[in-house]
């Protein structure tokens, strides 16, 4: 273990102690909420003033041990804060999703995605154990073997289930560099068949490729980009700067090859949040110039983000420019991976948004028997791509008619849609396409009084 475990783990003690303390200062008829400053969902809620949990005490990394390639971490601990611990090591989370202040009790409810999930899958899946706060006010521990119920409903239940106090997951080795070829297509089919390709034999010419993600910037141009691990020293670029990462992808025509340090390439998208700095002017040479590096990163824009939602900035810019105001589209979805073109030919189509994030996904696990996580039943034995798309447009003549027109092309694909963001599901399609009657079970067993919120109330009534 590293050597600073013991201290650590007197601190992580505490830290429980005084989520304990506070979920017993809550009222019993009063819902129980987090009491944290920061936030990485895009669902607005109605707001609320009652005290919440204290987690300011979970933030830690609580050991890594590069002996068994483990980390016992705390819920909310920041995976910019877990790469750092476990770097030193040459190691890394199975899954690191792209932008610092996801936290790996978020990750784990909720759901994270990145260029190692077409062979690691999703962060979930990397748990080996985790102590849990129920509805009950109960810390327990579940694993596979305990509590399994529990263990595999958690994943996408977004705190409705309770609250990760606790994780012990594996890690992977990884190398000082990683070297980067982006491969430019002139249609969607070709790079999905690609993409396909790499992920059946997990290699390119021979090489086994240990990073895949894409962007589409249209439907003549979209960018497959294969990272490997390598030890070999040499020059590496650096997107925190004035250079962009997403720009740096588009070349003219065949492979460009390019060079990050593994820390770098961890955090390459979060530097200007994927593309969504565009939107503050912060990709503007004149005004990056000026923009202090310390806040170019996305926990920054999402607080620009938080600004406006409150007092409806870009409405109001909108109205006094004569147009009408924006629906946010900020979503991403899942779709077989065999039906990804069709996706995509229909969004480019219906949707006036770009550019689009792919990323595939594969579970981990290769059998039903072992690979069921019923809150976002992806199956096992399949491929799948994640799309991200993070914009806004004109408003419909009902509320959230493109997200609703999103949701029902993603049913008709056989896929599924991450909760972090808006949602318009009717209770009877939410229950089928997320676990209901599974859902439903666990939340009577371990938060039998109903002080958390009810999934469906939180995703889609955004209480």
């Amino acid at each position: 273990m590293s050597a600073v475990t013991t201290d650590a783990q007197a601190a992580h003690a505490v830290g429980v102690r005084r989520l304990l303390d506070s979920y017993r200062a809550i009222p019993p008829t009063a819902t129980v909420r987090l009491a944290k400053p920061t936030s990485n969902l895009f669902r607005a809620r109605a707001k609320n003033t009652a005290k919440g949990l204290d987690v300011s005490g979970l933030t830690n990394v609580i050991a890594v041990d590069p002996a068994t390639r483990t980390a016992e971490v705390a819920g909310m601990c920041t995976y910019e804060d877990l790469v750092a611990a476990t770097l030193p090591h040459a190691l890394a989370p199975l899954v690191v999703p792209q932008l610092k202040t996801i936290t790996l009790g978020g990750a784990v409810t909720g759901l994270g995605i990145e260029s190692t999930s077409f062979r690691n899958g999703l962060p979930h899946e990397s748990v080996l154990e985790m102590d849990i706060l129920t509805g009950t006010g109960e810390v327990l521990t579940a694993s596979p073997t305990e509590h399994p119920d529990l263990f595999r409903a958690f994943p996408n239940s977004y705190g409705t289930l309770g609250y990760a106090v606790r994780l012990k997951i594996e890690l992977e080795p990884v190398k000082p560099f990683v070297a980067v070829k982006h491969l430019r297509f002139g249609s969607v089919p070709e790079l999905v068949a690609a993409m396909d390709r790499i992920i059946e034999t997990a290699g390119y010419d021979g090489t086994p490729v240990d990073y895949l993600d894409g962007v589409v910037f249209s439907a003549e141009e979209s960018y497959l980009t294969l990272g490997f691990k390598t030890s070999a020293p040499g020059p590496v670029s650096d997107y925190t700067g004035e250079q962009i990462y997403y720009r740096s992808i588009q070349h003219r025509e065949g492979v460009k090859d390019d060079r990050l340090t593994i820390h770098d390439y961890l955090w390459r998208w979060d530097t200007d949040w994927f593309w969504c700095s565009r939107a503050f002017g912060a990709q503007n040479p004149r005004i990056r110039r000026w923009w202090p590096r310390r806040l170019r990163r996305s926990s920054f824009y999402w607080k620009l983000i938080s600004y406006d939602q409150r007092f409806n900035i870009a409405d109001r810019i909108e109205q006094r420019n004569g147009r009408p105001p924006r629906e946010r589209v900020v979503q991403d979805i899942e779709v077989p991976l065999e039906r990804c073109a069709q996706f995509i030919d229909w969004f480019l189509e219906h949707v006036p948004i770009e550019p689009i994030w792919l990323c595939p996904l594969r579970l981990r696990s290769s059998s039903a028997s072992d690979g069921v996580w019923p809150l976002y039943p992806l199956r096992p034995d399949r491929s799948y791509v994640n799309i991200g798309f993070w914009s806004s447009v004109p408003v419909g003549e009902t509320e959230g008619a493109t997200n609703r027109l999103i949701e029902r092309k993603v049913s008709e694909l056989d896929g599924h849609k991450s909760l972090y963001s808006d949602a318009y599901y009717s209770p009877e399609e939410f229950d089928e396409l997320y676990g209901g009657e599974t859902y439903k079970t666990v939340k009577k067993t371990y938060d039998p009084d109903a002080r958390l919120l009810d999934l469906y109330a939180k995703a889609v009534l955004r209480r």
